[in-house]
């Protein structure tokens, strides 16, 4: 599997350029020298002495740091553990455990970066998908648009809906993100969100006011559901829920889960809006 990793990213993921030879058992080199060849700053060896992750044994004549073949081994183990998020106390601990066998502690460090790799792969794949898409002209598939939204939602919907708002940041947001979910992604998201439909039309045949806890709570959980497609602000969702009320064709498919809905969960939406002070009488989209 391989990946093209920008070098600025790990300046330290690299073979030795022409002429250059690997550094020799007993070969020692001075701090500027360590840091050109394993792509950090002199300050951060410093300070990686000081704190005792990585310190040299050795001095020069001068008495300059001057590291051995073991301890450049010791700061490359270090910028692997660092790629993969550890903190600098973390890996001191794990390289300093007794009990830890090195040749075991480099197969973990590998898997663990073929556990990324493999992440990183995803979402290349997923980036060359959007990619493909938007050069291509292709669009959400009727069945995958029925996977996000749920099997009430009807293909001319999305037409309308891409002229009334194709050129927007949040439509291109939308699409960039559909096309990389999986079909498990987009099962996920239709389950949740008929699950997340349930539990309101049930808290409003329970009569649940507005602006309560209970209601503030499926207000922002209706919001992230929104926001796994783009940024929905909540002067968006108070936009969202006039929408709701005021197209007939939102209003019947929430009535058809309980009367009365679409204007329920429309004020729901206002009043946790106020409550982050947002006036939904004067709500935009932004």
């Amino acid at each position: 599997m391989d990946i093209n990793t920008p070098v600025s990213m790990t300046p330290w993921l690299r073979s030795p350029s022409d002429g250059e030879l690997p550094l020799l058992p007993d070969e020692q080199l001075t701090v500027g020298e360590v840091a050109s060849l394993v792509g950090v700053s002199v300050r951060t060896l410093h300070h990686w002495d000081d704190v005792g992750l990585v310190r040299p044994q050795s001095r020069t004549t001068s008495g300059y740091r001057a590291y051995s073949a073991r301890d450049v081994a010791r700061i490359h183990r270090v910028l692997v553990y660092q790629e993969l998020g550890f903190s600098l106390t973390r890996i001191a601990a794990i390289l300093d455990d007794p009990a830890v066998n090195a040749a075991a502690q480099l197969r973990q460090q590998r898997g663990l970066l073929e556990d990324r790799i493999g992440r990183l792969q995803q979402m290349a794949d997923a980036i060359d998908q959007v990619l493909h898409s938007q050069e291509s002209g292709l669009r959400l598939t009727a069945q995958q648009q029925a996977e996000i939204f749920g099997r009430g939602w009807r293909e001319d919907w999305a037409d309308e809906a891409r002229e009334r708002w194709g050129e927007s940041d949040e439509w291109s947001q939308f699409e960039q993100n559909a096309m990389t979910f999986s079909e498990a992604d987009r099962k996920q998201m239709q389950e949740h969100g008929e699950a997340l439909y349930a539990e309101m039309a049930e808290a409003k045949r329970a009569s649940v006011a507005p602006g309560t806890e209970s209601a503030n709570l499926l207000a922002e959980q209706h919001r992230t559901m929104v926001s796994q497609l783009f940024e929905c602000t909540h002067s968006m969702q108070v936009c969202l829920g006039q929408l709701y009320v005021g197209d007939k064709r939102f209003s019947a498919f929430f009535a058809g889960l309980e009367p009365g809905l679409a204007e329920w969960l429309a004020e729901v939406i206002n009043a946790n809006a106020r409550s982050q002070g947002i006036d939904p009488d004067h709500a935009v989209w932004e």
